[in-house]
Order: C-alpha cells, then sequence, then structure tokens
C-alpha cells in the first residue's frame, strides 16, 4: 500500500467519519445542539475540501496509484452515507433522497467495478454531470447539517432540501448516463 499525503488525505477522510457520527451522539449538556451542528458541517466541510484536494495533488504530483483510486471513492462514499442517515435519523431531510443517492452509489460503484474486470473502466469515468451531482449533493448536506431554518432570513434547512430534491433528479440522470455507457460496451 502506497503512502503518500494524497492518501493520508484520502486516510484522514475515513478518520473523520466516527469523529463526525459521535458528535450527534453525545451526552445530552455536553454541547449545545447548535455548536453540534456547526462542528458536524465543519468536518464535513473538511472531508469535501479534502476530496477534492487529494485528488488534485496526486495528478500533480504524480502519484497516482490503483489503491487511492480504490479508497477515494469510498471514502466519499462513506462519508455521505454516513451524512445522508444522521440528517434523515434527526428529520432534516427526506429518507427517499437518502434512498436514491445511497442506491444509486452502491449501482455505480458496482457496474464500475464491473467494467473493470473486463478491462473498459474507462467508459464509465466520471463525467460532468456526476460532477455537479456532487456539488449540489455536497452543499445540500452542508446546510442540512447547519440544521438553521433562520440564519440572516435564510431557511437553510429549506435551501438544503431543494438541492437535495436537485442532486437527487442529477443522480438518477447520472446513473442512467453511466449504465447507457457502459451498456455500449456491452453490444
Amino acid at each position: 500500500m502506497p503512502c503518500n499525503i494524497p492518501i493520508l488525505l484520502t486516510w484522514l477522510r475515513v478518520l473523520l467519519i466516527p469523529v463526525f457520527t459521535a458528535l450527534f451522539y453525545l451526552p445530552a449538556g455536553w454541547v449545545d445542539t447548535q455548536t453540534v451542528n456547526w462542528l458536524a458541517a465543519a468536518i464535513f466541510a473538511i472531508a469535501a475540501v479534502t476530496d477534492w484536494f487529494d485528488g488534485f495533488l496526486a495528478r500533480l504530483w504524480k502519484q497516482t496509484s490503483d489503491f487511492g483510486a480504490f479508497l477515494d471513492p469510498v471514502a466519499d462514499k462513506l462519508m455521505v452515507a454516513v451524512a445522508l442517515l444522521l440528517l434523515v435519523s434527526l428529520n432534516r431531510t427526506y429518507v427517499i433522497f437518502a434512498m436514491i443517492i445511497i442506491g444509486r452509489e452502491i449501482t455505480i460503484s458496482a457496474l464500475r467495478e464491473w467494467m473493470a474486470q473486463m478491462g473498459k473502466r474507462s467508459s464509465v469515468a466520471v463525467a460532468t454531470i456526476g460532477k455537479l451531482k456532487t456539488a449540489a449533493q455536497m452543499v445540500a448536506i452542508l446546510l442540512l447539517l447547519a440544521g438553521l431554518e433562520d440564519f440572516y432570513g435564510f431557511d437553510l434547512v429549506l435551501i438544503g432540501n431543494i438541492l437535495m430534491f436537485i442532486a437527487s433528479v442529477l443522480t438518477i440522470w447520472s446513473m442512467f448516463y453511466y449504465l447507457k455507457m457502459a451498456w455500449k460496451e456491452f453490444n
């Protein structure tokens, strides 16, 4: 297993998951709810930034590896899945959004694995629609983690759920896009 700064940043994301989760299970009275919300949003923001940064550094320093290519999406999907489950349990978003996003991630991960076994992983490489989905999803999760219904006159939970709806639509759209790309390889 290679060890370099991009991979260490990816491992940091994995290690942040239990810290992120534990915030919501602190004993009552230790920390007020809004502080927990802001800390969780900050940890998620750090994870989102390291997701972009580790890939950038790996390409810049020519430190890409098969292990990094495996671990990076696993770390991303774990963090997003945990955040979505916590948000559903806090009644800040709808279970249908979590089902769509997590279901798509499992489907596309399996598809990419299958295509890689066939030597055609590039046919389901990340596309612009997938990047748009990820951006909407990350911003939505950040707003929902903050959990504020009145932030200088803005309802962050409402805005977060609107973005979560958009992310869900883009999720379905991108899933069909990737399936279509893979389908060409089957014919």
